[in-house]
């Protein structure tokens, strides 16, 4: 029974984590994406964030519009996540190289995740409310934008229908079994460690 319970927290430390990954993950991408930062959701992502990001700025500057602080900070903290998890677990310590190539994967997984949530939330906002002044569907468009806008440049609308968002949806899934896929499977570690 205890070792039920604990099974549970730990699930529970790791879900947490993961949604915390998830937030660092889409200022990573707000900043990428150059999302208006002052918008009120931006602003609340920054401010949820910035703790764990702040150090890492004193010595990471931004590459163009890549966060490095941010891309830093939630590698460091989804490889300790890892570790600790698995100690507790008492699966002892697990090779480096395998936890930083599960990181790699959680930090692919959570960027997909965004990609394909925002996608959803664009393609219902374009059929409800497609001249939204809202901060959400704001932001969600220009999340989506830059990578809608080169597969629009190759499969035109088809007057009122826009089939791109198929095409990045085959695409996501296809990175999220072949690349994320792939990646976890590299690192020997659980898939429930790595994704959402």
């Amino acid at each position: 029974m205890g070792s039920q319970f604990g099974n549970a927290g730990l699930l529970l430390i790791n879900t947490l984590i993961n949604i915390y990954l998830f937030l660092l993950m889409l200022r990573f991408l707000l900043q990428a994406s150059r999302a208006d930062y002052y918008n009120p959701i931006s602003q609340s992502v920054v401010k949820v964030t910035q703790p764990v990001v702040k150090p890492f700025q004193g010595f990471l500057k931004p590459a163009g519009p890549f966060d490095l602080a941010t891309l830093a900070a939630a590698f460091l903290i989804k490889a300790i996540s890892i570790v600790v998890i698995l100690q507790i677990a008492d699966f002892g310590m697990p090779p480096l190289g395998g936890v930083a190539i599960a990181t790699l994967a959680a930090l692919a997984n959570a960027i997909l995740k965004i990609y394909f949530f925002a996608l959803i939330g664009m393609i219902i906002l374009s059929w409800v409310a497609p001249q939204a002044s809202h901060p959400g569907a704001l932001l969600i468009f220009q999340l989506v934008e830059p990578i809608m806008a080169p597969v629009r440049k190759v499969i035109p609308p088809l007057g009122m229908i826009d089939l791109s968002p198929i095409v990045v949806f085959i695409a996501i899934s296809l990175l999220d079994g072949i690349v994320v896929g792939s990646l976890t499977r590299a690192a020997g570690i659980s898939g429930a460690l790595v994704g959402l």
